[in-house]
């Protein structure tokens, strides 16, 4: 049943139970059943949820907040809604036509929560038994929305999800974007800056580096890698590499600075050797050819953009395509991604791409926060909310997934915080967005 006729067939509920997801079998008893009643009334929800069990483990669920506009936030198989609030969501949404009940319930969700909270409650109120259960690790479910697959929902969410922000004065046009000054009166070292953080990646680091000091441009550029006090080897090879590679410079933070991902890049950037333009390098992959880093400063300067992101491959170790059954699986060009409207969906998507260069001027000015998941995606939505950027779509970058990588097989624990941090990204800059708007 879709959304509305759930809603409709319980008209003389004050409390209506939607179900979610078709693939399990729910399991509530009387004594829970109140228990959720009762936390509704005593709070005003306008939609209510709560953890569950499935084969007696306990799912644990994230609160919602302002900014959890991702299409994927996990309500569990079930919510509670009032009936007032539902209807006035329902009124809403008559013009509109969905083409499944997952875009149905996501438009659904966003205008309830105008009409009143959406409460989480931490205790597993009831239980399901499921028919079909999705154990691919984390670090396979995280780009099922740039599936092709994926792609005519992924466009509906979009629209959705677009005039939800239009709705709450936080859309953004592009005519409200400005271009950089390309000529910011300052003195550079280099043209270009290859950035790399790096901890204990004794097995890839060389990788990264020739890819970065091969590159063939016709202006300088240096690499800088970011040593996080590696005590694997990494820190050895660095600087054998340095006496090979005269545009290589190390950089070796002490433990004292507790330094993140996102405080190795603004070490990096706030240092004297950085050049016009940094560019990024994960430590465990590599630049998909030599002209890259050329592509990229060539797309900063006819485009006058405070960021250019472009493409990237996924690939196993050795650098063969993850996906075999698919080819175009492997290719993250975030087609989603429009210039008249990429800056509003930046806040629904969990990610913008590889590889990511900034402005150095724009990024010493909107510095990553010192943290190890999310940082590119803070600075980057926030950069989105301003100025105008770039998107380079085609593969520019092999991204490298193996057991060494850190979001590969995640807890439940830790994707919720992941996803609950990244949330809270979104709350701030959907409130400031709200704020410039207005």
């Amino acid at each position: 049943m879709t959304i509305r006729e759930q809603i409709e067939s319980q008209k003389d509920e004050k409390y209506i139970f939607l179900q979610l997801n078709d693939s399990v079998d729910i399991n509530i008893d009387d004594e829970s059943l109140n228990a959720v009643i009762n936390f509704a009334q005593g709070r005003h929800c306008a939609m209510f949820y709560c953890d569950y069990k499935r084969n007696d483990e306990w799912i644990p669920l994230i609160d919602y907040q302002a900014g959890a506009l991702r299409d994927d936030f996990d309500f569990g198989p079930f919510v509670m809604v009032d009936r007032d609030a539902a209807v006035k969501a329902l009124e809403y949404l008559k013009p509109y036509s969905h083409s499944s009940k997952y875009t149905e319930f996501y438009d659904f969700r966003l205008q309830i929560s105008t009409v009143g909270p959406i409460m989480h409650v931490d205790q597993p109120l009831y239980t399901v038994t499921a028919k079909v259960v999705d154990d691919r690790p984390s670090g396979d479910k995280q780009f099922d929305y740039v599936n092709p697959r994926n792609a005519e929902i992924q466009r509906e969410c979009e629209e959705i999800c677009t005039r939800y922000l239009e709705d709450i004065n936080a859309k953004i046009l592009p005519s409200d974007l400005k271009i950089v000054v390309d000529n910011d009166g300052k003195s550079y070292p280099v043209e270009a800056s290859v950035i790399i953080p790096v901890y204990n990646r004794a097995r890839t680091i060389m990788d990264a580096v020739y890819s970065a000091t091969s590159q063939v441009c016709d202006f300088s550029f240096n690499v800088i890698v970011v040593d996080n006090c590696s005590d694997d080897g990494t820190s050895d090879l660095l600087a054998e590499a340095q006496k090979e590679y005269a545009n290589l410079i190390v950089l070796t933070p002490t433990k004292e600075e507790k330094l993140g991902i996102g405080g190795c890049w603004m070490k990096a950037v706030n240092s004297p050797y950085t050049g016009k333009y940094c560019i990024q390098l994960d430590s465990d992959d590599v630049y998909s050819d030599d002209n890259t880093l050329a592509k990229i400063v060539a797309a900063f300067k006819r485009d006058r953009s405070a960021m250019v992101i472009g493409g990237y491959q996924l690939a196993d170790f050795n650098g063969h395509p993850l996906f075999t059954d698919n080819l175009d699986r492997n290719k993250i060009l975030h087609n989603e991604w429009t210039d008249d409207n990429g800056f509003n969906n930046a806040l629904r998507i969990n990610g913008l791409g590889a590889p990511r260069a900034f402005r150095t001027s724009i990024l010493r000015a909107y510095p990553m926060p010192n943290v190890s998941y999310g940082e590119d995606y803070a600075v980057a939505i926030r950069i989105t909310r301003e100025w105008k950027i770039t998107r380079i779509k085609e593969v520019m970058y092999n991204c490298r997934r193996w057991e060494g990588n850190t979001d590969a097989q995640l807890s439940i624990e830790k994707v919720n915080a992941n996803n609950f941090y990244k949330d809270s990204l979104r709350t701030a800059e959907l409130e400031a967005r709200i704020k410039d708007v207005g």
